[in-house]
């Protein structure tokens, strides 16, 4: 049989079964440490010993939960010259984030990896602390799978090590779907292993410059990987905020060292477009006030400066490296989302790609690929990112985006719940169908032959996208009559 008419199906292990792990209330093996805001730290020190922790919850009068750890101890109590017999609440993080029983462990690992955090409480209905989770405890999780490959790549010593780590990564994908993962557990966890490649590389690429600050540069994460979305043939789409401090030729440096990283990242087997956003690329690499200066460009005459794109691709931004905050990127990501105008281009956006499954060029000549990211998902993406601009929400997955804005004016909870499930339905049959093309050898792509598609697989595609542009010509119906920002000058 002609091989381009084999379908492309992915087998399931024989032992996927629910592992255990979905929820961070099955990751809890052993009773919390629980102190009182009373204690003094020699107290808390030595119930924490007694208990062979190295952390305290303690629960606070206003509803929140302190944390104090071994970590704060030492920073916060011996290197400071402080008595053991100081009041806990005088070294006690206060604003300690807390999960509900019920957070996916997914959502969990999400937090501790991005805030470097060493524990996280968890409660239960009533709010009463239950346990802790820590990064060892997602190991064996589902969510965790690649903590091991993680880990070795953190900790590799040259760029050869890097990569050598990082092109098992494909099979570890297909691994979690031949599991039968959720989609969105796999791209996280996809995501997961990605920033580590491009920040570890980034530090070796750096401590063999000493003509680069590291300290002077804001790392920005874009497109899907920024969003933790990514899939087998996901680009790397970065940007990099300098300090204004930084001189117009100490910026051509930079670009040279980003340029390098971008031969450690194509060894490490990932996807650099030249054409795209690259930190290389004069365009992606800016100081502060630059930025901000160009986002005022793109909102004020988006088609001759390619402000839909631009904004939409800094909208997705995701601090990788260095500061998030005022005084760096994030100051120019708060221009852009309280700038009047931009939520009447997002929603250009969003209705200028149009979902379809075949254009009448297609049938004529019988040409039975879809291009799935394209005609498919990004419209999806592209309404997520505005719907959730509409109702002041700063997530960034499209998942997320859209929880956020169910239930809007411009978006129903029903409409919401159902490009959700469609982006799910997509995403999988994606997924799947580039590691059927990995196994095999070839190449992954997001060009899909239907033909090699499942005849259910091939149905939901063509549900999906219909459900897809149906909600499309909803939003410009009722964008004749609701208000969407400022529609013109």
């Amino acid at each position: 049989m002609d091989r381009s008419v084999d379908k492309l199906t992915v087998a399931r292990r024989r032992d996927a079964v629910e592992a255990v792990g979905g929820t961070v209330a099955e990751l809890i093996h052993t009773p919390p440490v629980v102190g009182t805001p009373d204690l003094t730290v020699r107290e808390a020190a030595s119930l924490m010993t007694d208990r062979g922790q190295d952390y305290m919850v303690v629960p606070l009068d206003d509803g929140r939960h302190g944390l104090l750890t071994d970590a704060d101890i030492r920073v916060r109590v011996v290197a400071e010259g402080r008595s053991l017999d100081t009041p806990l609440v005088e070294v006690l993080d206060t604003a300690a984030l807390v999960v509900p029983h019920d957070t996916p462990s997914v959502e969990a690992l999400s937090e501790l990896l991005e805030r470097n955090l060493a524990v996280i409480p968890v409660v239960d209905a009533a709010g009463v602390v239950i346990g802790v989770v820590a990064p060892s405890d997602f190991v064996a999780a589902p969510a965790g799978t690649g903590m091991t490959l993680r880990g070795q790549i953190a900790r590799a010593t040259t760029a050869a090590d890097v990569a050598g780590h990082a092109r098992r990564t494909p099979q570890l994908v297909a691994d979690l779907v031949r599991r039968g993962r959720p989609v969105h557990e796999i791209t996280r966890v996809l995501s997961f292993i990605n920033d580590t490649i491009v920040r570890r590389g980034l530090e070796l690429v750096l401590a063999d410059d000493p003509a680069v600050n590291a300290e002077a540069l804001t790392w920005l994460s874009l497109g899907s990987n920024a969003r933790r979305e990514p899939v087998l043939s996901s680009d790397v789409d970065s940007a990099v905020s300098l300090a204004d401090s930084v001189s117009d030729d100490e910026v051509a440096g930079y670009r040279a060292a980003f340029g390098r990283l971008d031969d450690v990242l194509r060894d490490a087997g990932m996807r650099i477009d030249t054409n795209g956003a690259l930190a290389s690329m004069p365009l992606f690499t800016r100081t502060y006030t630059q930025w901000r200066t160009a986002a005022v460009g793109w909102i004020d005459d988006p088609l001759e400066n390619k402000g839909m794109i631009f904004t939409s691709l800094m909208l997705d931004a995701r601090a990788l490296w260095g500061a998030s905050g005022p005084g760096a990127a994030g100051e120019m990501l708060s221009d852009l989302r309280s700038h009047p105008r931009t939520l009447s281009l997002l929603l250009q956006e969003s209705l200028a790609t149009k979902a379809r499954m075949r254009s009448i060029r297609d049938v004529l000549t019988r040409n039975d690929t879809f291009d799935i990211k394209h005609h498919a998902l990004t419209p999806v993406v592209n309404i997520a990112r505005w719907a959730a601009l509409s109702v002041g929400s700063s997530a960034l997955d499209t998942r997320s985006r859209l929880v956020a804005a169910s239930g809007s004016e411009m978006l129903s909870d029903d409409q919401a719940g159902t490009l959700i499930e469609v982006f799910d339905v997509l995403q999988r049959v994606r997924l799947t169908y580039q590691v059927a093309q990995f196994d095999q050898g070839e190449q992954v792509t997001d060009e899909l032959s239907m033909r090699r598609l499942s005849p259910l697989d091939r149905s939901l595609v063509a549900q999906a996208v219909r459900e897809i542009a149906g909600a499309q010509r909803r939003l410009a119906n009722m964008s004749q009559y609701v208000p969407i920002g400022e529609q013109s000058d």
